[in-house]
């Protein structure tokens, strides 16, 4: 659902506004307006790092749109606020702020083209920039030592507005354990939007627990969160798996506890981070139950070391991609005290196959079952290393993988159907 870009009616020009003079500048707002917007009659000046502004170029540039019906969202909005400059972009369904630091010497506000912007940033040397808006002909001089480029933008008024998350529910979040949690369930999303629910992440907030989960038909992620405090409401949204993806990125330098807020409609959600913010629409709808997917029982149960599991795979994978992405798993206990085993098979009729074998703790009859080996894949991918359960009832029940050391995080595949 795109975001609001609801512009002013003639109707509403009749509504009360104020006008603030600041020596040389203007600025005019709706006084009952929630969403932020920018009305300038002055000249925009200021200076910045360059390494600061090609960072701040690179973190809000994924939400820029490629493809759009509304050409200023391949724009990127500058704008100056407390002595800072403020980058936002958006593709109205994710919108980034990223704020950095700069010398303002007089306040103001353009958008620009974010992907010239941010080659032009990108292709100078480490120094100072200087940056000056000529507000009657929107155009934006941008100096760097012997370097300079002129920019045409457009009116920071015409700019989709942010959205203002300033009621809700609000957790706080460990920047690892949210990363882990995102590694390890947005891939299991899908990807078309046939059924939009599951191409969002099932987020669910209950007393101080969150619950994060993702499924695509094939196959089902679940992870759980301990917060260090209870939340003040239930909550219970899905998160589209992109937003997540990106806020992953976002996260890469991020040491402080990240605050995650839901508005009371449970429409947008907002990612609050040291100097970055990320809102997201919400995907609208019910997501299935999928705890009616795990399997209450297990027969088979093999341990095994993750990156061992993961390399037969690979190498397995090398067959499997000519025969449908079939692997068979044959696991089989030990005797007389030896290591059990699970051996991974997969073949081509018109080039072949091959096998590998690992060690494993086995308990419960040899079983055998089937999967596609992407998804194997990429849940042992995920998991890194230590070692893995994997849980098995027959070849036609799904099987489920859990890690030997974390009771937060379950793993269900759906089997392949195979002749054995």
């Amino acid at each position: 659902m795109p975001l609001d870009v609801r512009s002013v009616t003639p109707a509403e020009a009749h509504i009360p506004i104020s006008l603030t003079l600041v020596g040389t500048r203007a600025h005019t707002r709706f006084t009952n307006q929630p969403d932020i917007r920018y009305r300038a009659e002055y000249t925009m000046k200021l200076s910045v790092l360059q390494e600061n502004l090609n960072r701040g170029l690179g973190t809000v540039s994924r939400a820029v749109a490629t493809r759009s019906t509304l050409p200023i969202t391949t724009h990127v909005l500058l704008q100056t606020e407390d002595s800072r400059l403020r980058l936002v972009a958006t593709n109205l369904e994710i919108v980034i702020s990223c704020w950095i630091a700069a010398k303002v010497e007089v306040e103001g506000a353009i958008t620009v083209p974010a992907r010239m912007l941010n080659e032009f940033v990108g292709s100078l040397q480490p120094d100072t920039i200087e940056m000056e808006l000529d507000q009657s002909t929107r155009q934006l001089d941008v100096v760097s030592a012997r370097v300079n480029a002129k920019l045409s933008g457009q009116d920071a008024d015409d700019f989709p507005p942010v959205p203002q998350l300033g009621e809700g529910v609000t957790i706080e979040l460990e920047p690892d354990q949210l990363r882990t949690s995102i590694d390890r369930v947005a891939f299991a999303a899908a990807t078309d939007d046939a059924r939009p629910v599951l191409t969002g992440v099932h987020t669910s907030v209950d007393g101080d627990t969150l619950t994060f989960a993702a499924a695509d038909g094939f196959r089902l992620a679940v992870q759980t969160v301990r917060l260090g405090a209870t939340a003040s409401e239930k909550v219970d949204v899905i998160i589209p798996a992109r937003a997540l993806r990106e806020l992953d990125r976002l996260l890469a330098d991020q040491s402080e506890k990240v605050m995650m807020t839901v508005n009371p409609q449970r429409s947008q959600v907002l990612f609050r981070l040291n100097g970055v913010e990320l809102v997201s629409q919400l995907v609208q709808g019910a997501f299935p139950n999928y705890r009616q997917l795990i399997p209450e029982s297990t027969t088979t149960k093999a341990v095994a070391d993750v990156s061992d599991f993961l390399r037969v795979t690979r190498t397995a994978a090398v067959f499997a991609r000519d025969g449908n992405n079939i692997v068979r798993l044959y696991m089989t206990a030990g005797e007389n005290e030896m290591a059990g085993t699970v051996r991974l098979e997969s073949r081509s009729e018109e080039i072949g196959g091959g096998e590998g074998t690992i060690d494993a703790l086995v308990e419960g009859p040899e079983s055998q079952i089937a999967f596609n080996s992407r998804y194997l894949q990429d849940i042992l991918g995920v998991l890194g290393r230590g070692k893995v359960t994997l849980e098995t009832t027959s070849p036609s029940s799904p099987g489920t993988f859990r890690p030997v050391d974390d009771e937060d995080y379950l793993h269900v595949v759906m089997p392949m159907f195979v002749q054995w």
